[in-house]
């Protein structure tokens, strides 16, 4: 359903129930079969954020409630986030799970949300204390075991944990990966020294950038023996250059999150690994925690739903190939 068409039919029934309760003067409760609780995610055309809303799309069936799954076409489009998030209170759901875009910008939007509706995060966080509950991975703890990989790569395949490095973020002010990047970094000052990062880049949020971005760095660092590409877009954009340049012997690159394409660069050598989240974990969390909350119930104000550095030797044991290959229909 487009975005629109599921605004006009959410107005439509904040109409039809206002009426009832108008003729009535009974509780909105009784409409428990029309419960809602939208999921707005960054980008629905994403595989990582369609594993988000399947695992939504459970919680919704397991648990009875209407889940509207919301969400721009891109990561950068954050006004188109923020109208979207506006539309979704408008509609007087019981609640609203929400992925924020930007740390910055979607602090007072959130604000603002919260005084309607409770509000849960996921994924990544926003410049605001009105969350009901947070679900994330521990993204600096991410970036920690992205940096373990790395230097475990580059030692594998030179015999020392040294040489200079890169990191590849998609966008700047986004709290997930700016966390991903501090945990990197502090991870390679404190255990290994002897990485030198030689190139600290942002892009677009576009796997094209991410591609230019790796084909500039090989060609203007010769010496660089790992890269660190810190979201699933820019890990496809990097291992595509690694793959044109045939250079995953000497560059390993650990990549952030999973798809079909960065699962066969792995599978391949193109890639040395990627650290995987749980995000269908996090979409079912997320509406399962929000309808907890919109009863009144106690929940964890903080989650950490987890993260694992996935390889070429442990890509096919159970868990990690779960994480793999979620159920996404």
């Amino acid at each position: 359903m487009s975005i629109a068409k599921h605004i006009l039919s959410r107005r439509a029934f904040t109409a039809l129930a206002g009426a009832a309760f108008m003729a009535t003067m009974g509780p909105m409760t009784s409409f428990a079969q029309d419960v809602s609780v939208p999921i707005i995610v960054k980008d629905t055309t994403s595989f990582y954020w369609q594993i988000v809303l399947a695992g939504a799309r459970q919680a919704g069936k397991d648990l009875g409630v209407n889940v509207p799954e919301l969400g721009a076409q891109s990561e950068s489009d954050i006004n188109g986030q923020i109208s979207i998030l506006e539309n979704a209170v408008a509609g007087a759901p019981e609640a609203v799970v929400i992925a924020p875009t930007e740390f910055k910008a979607l602090g007072k939007p959130i604000d603002e949300a919260a005084k309607a509706v409770p509000i849960v995060g996921i994924d990544s966080a926003a410049d605001s204390k009105s969350f009901a509950s947070f679900l994330t991975t521990d993204n600096v703890q991410g970036g920690r075991i992205a940096a373990d990989g790395l230097a475990a790569a580059i030692k594998e395949a030179t015999g020392k944990e040294e040489g200079e490095v890169a990191i590849i973020t998609s966008l700047p002010g986004v709290g997930s990966l700016d966390q991903r990047r501090e945990g990197f970094l502090d991870q390679l000052k404190t255990k290994y020294p002897g990485l030198k990062v030689v190139a600290d880049k942002y892009a677009d949020g576009q796997a094209t950038t991410g591609l230019n971005i790796m084909t500039d760095l090989i060609t203007a660092n010769p010496n660089l023996v790992g890269v660190f590409a810190s979201n699933l877009i820019m890990a496809q954009g990097a291992g595509q250059a690694i793959a044109e340049n045939k250079l995953g012997d000497k560059i390993k690159v650990i990549g952030f999150d999973s798809d079909d394409k960065t699962v066969s660069f792995l599978k391949e050598g193109v890639l040395a690994g990627l650290v995987v989240q749980d995000p269908y974990r996090m979409g079912y969390d997320g509406v399962k925690t929000a309808l907890a909350v919109s009863k009144g119930e106690k929940v964890e104000a903080n989650v950490d739903t987890g993260a694992n550095l996935v390889t070429k030797a442990n890509m096919a044991d159970p868990k990690i190939d779960a994480l793999l290959n979620p159920k996404v229909n």
